[in-house]
Protein backbone atom coordinates (compact mmCIF):
# COMPACT_ATOMS: atom_id res chain seq x y z
CA UNK A 1 0.00 0.00 0.00
CA UNK A 2 1.51 3.40 -1.08
CA UNK A 3 1.21 6.68 1.28
CA UNK A 4 -1.42 8.11 -0.08
CA UNK A 5 -3.57 5.20 0.11
CA UNK A 6 -2.81 4.76 3.60
CA UNK A 7 -3.22 8.20 4.47
CA UNK A 8 -6.73 7.80 3.17
CA UNK A 9 -7.49 4.48 4.67
CA UNK A 10 -6.53 6.46 7.97
CA UNK A 11 -8.36 9.05 7.47
CA UNK A 12 -11.92 7.22 6.81
CA UNK A 13 -10.85 5.14 10.18
CA UNK A 14 -10.80 8.33 11.91
CA UNK A 15 -14.00 9.97 10.03
CA UNK A 16 -16.09 6.38 10.99
CA UNK A 17 -14.54 6.43 14.32
CA UNK A 18 -15.66 10.34 15.34
CA UNK A 19 -18.94 9.16 13.32
CA UNK A 20 -19.89 6.65 15.49
CA UNK A 21 -19.02 8.94 18.46
CA UNK A 22 -21.20 11.93 17.36
CA UNK A 23 -24.25 9.74 16.85
CA UNK A 24 -23.43 8.70 20.28
CA UNK A 25 -22.93 11.98 21.90
CA UNK A 26 -26.45 13.26 20.17
CA UNK A 27 -28.63 10.41 21.43
CA UNK A 28 -28.91 11.09 24.59
CA UNK A 29 -30.58 14.43 25.78
CA UNK A 30 -29.01 16.91 27.83
CA UNK A 31 -30.16 17.32 31.52
CA UNK A 32 -32.02 20.56 31.60
CA UNK A 33 -30.47 23.63 32.96
CA UNK A 34 -31.94 23.59 36.68
CA UNK A 35 -30.70 20.39 36.88
CA UNK A 36 -27.45 20.91 35.52
CA UNK A 37 -26.99 24.11 38.18
CA UNK A 38 -28.47 22.33 41.23
CA UNK A 39 -25.83 19.27 40.21
CA UNK A 40 -22.96 21.81 39.86
CA UNK A 41 -24.05 23.94 43.16
CA UNK A 42 -24.23 20.49 45.17
CA UNK A 43 -20.79 19.63 43.60
CA UNK A 44 -19.50 22.95 44.57
CA UNK A 45 -20.59 22.70 48.04
CA UNK A 46 -19.53 19.03 49.01
CA UNK A 47 -16.27 18.84 47.21
CA UNK A 48 -15.48 22.61 48.86
CA UNK A 49 -16.62 21.38 52.52
CA UNK A 50 -15.04 17.71 51.69
CA UNK A 51 -10.74 19.47 51.04
CA UNK A 52 -11.00 21.80 53.87
CA UNK A 53 -12.03 19.56 56.25
CA UNK A 54 -9.84 16.51 55.27
CA UNK A 55 -7.10 19.08 54.56
CA UNK A 56 -4.76 17.72 58.08
CA UNK A 57 -5.83 13.81 57.12
CA UNK A 58 -4.77 14.17 53.51
CA UNK A 59 -1.56 15.95 55.16
CA UNK A 60 -0.55 12.83 56.99
CA UNK A 61 -1.59 10.47 54.28
CA UNK A 62 1.06 12.55 52.19
CA UNK A 63 3.62 12.35 54.70
CA UNK A 64 3.20 8.55 55.49
CA UNK A 65 2.99 7.75 51.53
CA UNK A 66 6.28 9.72 51.50
CA UNK A 67 7.88 7.89 53.84
CA UNK A 68 6.28 4.02 52.75
CA UNK A 69 8.84 4.43 49.39
CA UNK A 70 10.05 6.64 47.34
CA UNK A 71 8.16 9.02 45.19
CA UNK A 72 5.35 11.48 45.13
CA UNK A 73 2.64 11.62 47.25
CA UNK A 74 0.02 12.14 44.45
CA UNK A 75 -0.31 10.23 41.30
CA UNK A 76 -1.48 12.11 38.64
CA UNK A 77 -2.84 10.38 35.41
CA UNK A 78 -4.90 11.16 31.96
CA UNK A 79 -8.13 10.04 32.32
CA UNK A 80 -11.37 10.66 30.34
CA UNK A 81 -14.46 12.57 31.00
CA UNK A 82 -17.51 14.08 29.37
CA UNK A 83 -17.72 15.42 25.95
CA UNK A 84 -17.77 18.98 25.23
CA UNK A 85 -21.09 19.01 23.12
CA UNK A 86 -22.05 22.60 23.01
CA UNK A 87 -20.23 23.44 20.02
CA UNK A 88 -21.44 24.58 16.95
CA UNK A 89 -20.21 21.63 14.85
CA UNK A 90 -18.65 18.27 15.52
CA UNK A 91 -15.39 18.85 14.51
CA UNK A 92 -15.16 21.21 17.69
CA UNK A 93 -16.52 18.76 19.84
CA UNK A 94 -14.39 16.29 18.91
CA UNK A 95 -11.20 18.27 18.57
CA UNK A 96 -9.00 16.61 21.78
CA UNK A 97 -10.21 12.92 20.96
CA UNK A 98 -9.33 13.22 17.28
CA UNK A 99 -5.57 13.88 18.40
CA UNK A 100 -5.38 10.49 20.63
CA UNK A 101 -8.21 8.55 19.23
CA UNK A 102 -9.65 9.17 22.63
CA UNK A 103 -13.84 8.27 23.34
CA UNK A 104 -13.68 10.93 25.92
CA UNK A 105 -12.63 14.59 27.03
CA UNK A 106 -8.62 14.21 28.06
CA UNK A 107 -8.14 15.69 32.06
CA UNK A 108 -5.20 15.24 34.33
CA UNK A 109 -7.06 12.93 37.06
CA UNK A 110 -5.32 12.92 40.88
CA UNK A 111 -5.32 10.48 43.55
CA UNK A 112 -3.15 9.48 46.50
CA UNK A 113 -0.28 7.27 45.01
CA UNK A 114 -0.71 3.29 45.93
CA UNK A 115 2.07 1.78 43.28
CA UNK A 116 5.81 2.06 43.22
CA UNK A 117 6.67 5.02 40.82
CA UNK A 118 8.38 2.48 39.03
CA UNK A 119 5.68 -0.19 38.04
CA UNK A 120 5.35 0.35 34.84
CA UNK A 121 8.99 -0.47 34.15
CA UNK A 122 9.24 -3.67 36.22
CA UNK A 123 5.63 -4.67 35.19
CA UNK A 124 5.12 -3.73 31.83
CA UNK A 125 3.13 -6.75 30.39
CA UNK A 126 0.40 -4.89 32.48
CA UNK A 127 0.18 -1.81 30.85
CA UNK A 128 0.06 -3.56 27.31
CA UNK A 129 -3.58 -3.20 27.25
CA UNK A 130 -4.25 -5.47 24.36
CA UNK A 131 -7.00 -7.48 25.16
CA UNK A 132 -9.27 -10.39 22.56
CA UNK A 133 -12.70 -9.73 23.00
CA UNK A 134 -13.16 -12.96 24.89
CA UNK A 135 -10.57 -11.69 27.31
CA UNK A 136 -12.68 -8.16 27.90
CA UNK A 137 -15.49 -10.71 28.98
CA UNK A 138 -13.10 -11.17 32.03
CA UNK A 139 -10.49 -9.01 32.51
CA UNK A 140 -10.21 -6.75 35.66
CA UNK A 141 -8.50 -3.95 36.41
CA UNK A 142 -8.03 -4.42 39.94
CA UNK A 143 -6.31 -7.97 40.92
CA UNK A 144 -5.39 -9.27 44.40
CA UNK A 145 -2.11 -9.09 45.84
CA UNK A 146 -0.97 -6.84 43.28
CA UNK A 147 2.75 -6.89 42.96
CA UNK A 148 2.57 -2.85 42.16
CA UNK A 149 0.88 -1.40 45.54
CA UNK A 150 2.63 -0.71 48.50
CA UNK A 151 2.25 -1.02 51.87
CA UNK A 152 0.51 2.07 52.60
CA UNK A 153 -1.29 2.02 49.07
CA UNK A 154 -2.82 -1.30 49.83
CA UNK A 155 -4.34 0.21 53.11
CA UNK A 156 -5.51 3.39 51.52
CA UNK A 157 -7.41 1.02 48.89
CA UNK A 158 -9.21 -0.75 51.26
CA UNK A 159 -10.42 2.25 53.10
CA UNK A 160 -10.98 4.27 49.81
CA UNK A 161 -8.78 7.08 51.44
CA UNK A 162 -6.61 7.21 48.33
CA UNK A 163 -9.69 9.04 46.34
CA UNK A 164 -9.81 12.17 48.68
CA UNK A 165 -8.12 13.79 45.96
CA UNK A 166 -10.43 13.88 43.50
CA UNK A 167 -12.69 16.42 44.93
CA UNK A 168 -10.00 18.83 43.98
CA UNK A 169 -11.12 17.34 40.00
CA UNK A 170 -14.96 17.60 41.16
CA UNK A 171 -14.14 21.33 42.12
CA UNK A 172 -12.50 22.09 39.15
CA UNK A 173 -15.69 20.50 37.23
CA UNK A 174 -14.11 17.95 35.44
CA UNK A 175 -15.38 15.30 37.46
CA UNK A 176 -18.44 15.30 39.69
CA UNK A 177 -19.61 13.26 43.01
CA UNK A 178 -21.92 10.51 41.06
CA UNK A 179 -20.94 9.09 37.52
CA UNK A 180 -19.15 6.29 35.63
CA UNK A 181 -15.35 6.06 37.24
CA UNK A 182 -13.09 7.72 34.77
CA UNK A 183 -11.57 6.05 31.97
CA UNK A 184 -8.20 5.84 30.83
CA UNK A 185 -7.66 6.87 27.47
CA UNK A 186 -5.37 3.42 26.57
CA UNK A 187 -8.98 1.50 26.82
CA UNK A 188 -10.60 4.12 23.97
CA UNK A 189 -10.37 1.21 20.96
CA UNK A 190 -12.88 -1.24 23.21
CA UNK A 191 -15.45 1.26 23.81
CA UNK A 192 -17.86 1.26 20.79
CA UNK A 193 -21.87 1.33 19.93
CA UNK A 194 -23.71 1.77 22.76
CA UNK A 195 -20.63 1.59 25.24
CA UNK A 196 -19.84 5.29 23.82
CA UNK A 197 -22.42 7.18 25.87
CA UNK A 198 -20.62 6.64 28.88
CA UNK A 199 -18.72 9.73 27.92
CA UNK A 200 -22.18 11.95 27.69
CA UNK A 201 -21.54 12.78 31.02
CA UNK A 202 -18.98 13.55 34.04
CA UNK A 203 -16.85 10.60 35.51
CA UNK A 204 -17.72 10.75 39.20
CA UNK A 205 -15.89 10.48 42.83
CA UNK A 206 -18.46 7.11 42.67
CA UNK A 207 -20.59 5.25 40.60
CA UNK A 208 -23.08 2.15 39.68
CA UNK A 209 -19.91 0.16 39.36
CA UNK A 210 -18.15 1.28 42.88
CA UNK A 211 -21.52 -0.14 44.60
CA UNK A 212 -22.21 -3.08 42.68
CA UNK A 213 -18.87 -4.80 43.06
CA UNK A 214 -16.28 -2.55 41.96
CA UNK A 215 -13.05 -4.18 41.31
CA UNK A 216 -14.66 -7.31 41.29
CA UNK A 217 -16.14 -6.66 38.38
CA UNK A 218 -15.20 -6.91 34.87
CA UNK A 219 -14.45 -4.95 32.78
CA UNK A 220 -17.32 -5.22 29.88
CA UNK A 221 -19.43 -5.43 33.54
CA UNK A 222 -18.49 -2.06 34.68
CA UNK A 223 -19.28 -0.27 30.93
CA UNK A 224 -22.80 -2.15 31.21
CA UNK A 225 -23.68 -0.46 34.81
CA UNK A 226 -22.19 3.15 33.22
CA UNK A 227 -24.68 2.70 30.27
CA UNK A 228 -27.35 1.97 32.05
CA UNK A 229 -26.79 4.49 34.43
CA UNK A 230 -26.22 7.09 31.78
CA UNK A 231 -29.70 6.24 30.43
CA UNK A 232 -31.45 6.50 33.88
CA UNK A 233 -29.61 9.62 35.57
CA UNK A 234 -31.50 11.45 37.59
CA UNK A 235 -30.87 13.58 41.26
CA UNK A 236 -32.58 10.67 42.93
CA UNK A 237 -30.44 8.01 41.49
CA UNK A 238 -27.19 10.18 42.63
CA UNK A 239 -28.62 10.30 45.93
CA UNK A 240 -29.49 6.16 46.13
CA UNK A 241 -25.86 5.68 45.31
CA UNK A 242 -24.56 7.83 46.98
CA UNK A 243 -25.77 6.22 50.17
CA UNK A 244 -24.52 3.01 49.05
CA UNK A 245 -21.39 4.19 48.63
CA UNK A 246 -21.00 4.81 52.55
CA UNK A 247 -22.16 0.78 53.03
CA UNK A 248 -19.60 -0.18 50.27
CA UNK A 249 -16.66 1.88 51.70
CA UNK A 250 -17.60 0.56 55.04
CA UNK A 251 -17.89 -3.01 54.24
CA UNK A 252 -14.83 -2.77 51.31
CA UNK A 253 -16.07 -5.18 49.07
CA UNK A 254 -13.94 -5.08 45.83
CA UNK A 255 -11.63 -2.23 47.22
CA UNK A 256 -7.87 -3.72 46.85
Amino acid sequence: MNKKSADASSKILVCDYESEISDKLLSKTDESPWEALLRRTIDLVVSSAVLLLSAPLMLLIAVIIRLDSPGPALFRQTRMTKTRRRAKNLSAVLDDQRRQHMAGRPFTFVKFRTMYVDAKQRFPELYAYNYSDDELDTFKFKVLNDPRVTRVGSWLRRTSLDELPNFWNVLKGDMTLVGPRPEIPEMSDYYSGEQLTKFNVKAGVTGPAQVEGRGDLSFKDTVNYDVEYVHKRSLWQDIAILAKTIKAVIIGKGAF
